[in-house]
């Protein structure tokens, strides 16, 4: 099974392109993906190239943007090809068939304050109602 979940910062805003042959939009970005462990000196994320089809990539150029927190799902894809001067070229990459906010919104008064008044202390398992 080909089945990809990365949670990571975008490095750049999405580039959004359409296909000359049917005018499909296709948008393509780089997610940093943080390494779980790191050996001193090494490099503490991955850098991911992500494309995404059709309404998933006109939803990304619209509203992902430079170090926004997305949690992507999709499938890896290899392909390769020739340049003008034949040389081969290949490249690994995932396609998106997923694409989520993972930072919550942000707003300079968003503060969540708890009232110790609101809630009343259980005293014995008489109080609970299961």
């Amino acid at each position: 099974m080909n089945n990809v979940s990365l949670l990571g910062r975008l490095v750049k805003d999405p580039e959004l392109r359409y296909t000359t042959t049917n005018n499909t939009a296709v948008a393509s970005f780089t997610l940093a993906v943080d390494k779980r462990f790191v050996k001193e000196g090494e490099q503490n994320a991955d850098f991911i190239n992500i494309v995404a089809w059709s309404k998933s990539a006109e939803f990304c150029s619209k509203w992902f943007s430079k170090g926004l927190r997305v949690g992507v799902i999709g499938r890896i894809q290899t392909r390769t090809w020739e340049d003008t001067e034949g040389k081969k070229h290949y490249a690994t990459e995932v396609v998106a068939e997923s694409l989520y906010f993972a930072d919550g919104k942000k707003s300079e008064n968003a503060t969540i304050e708890t009232k110790k008044e609101e809630f009343d202390p259980i005293n014995s398992d008489d109080d609970l109602p299961f």
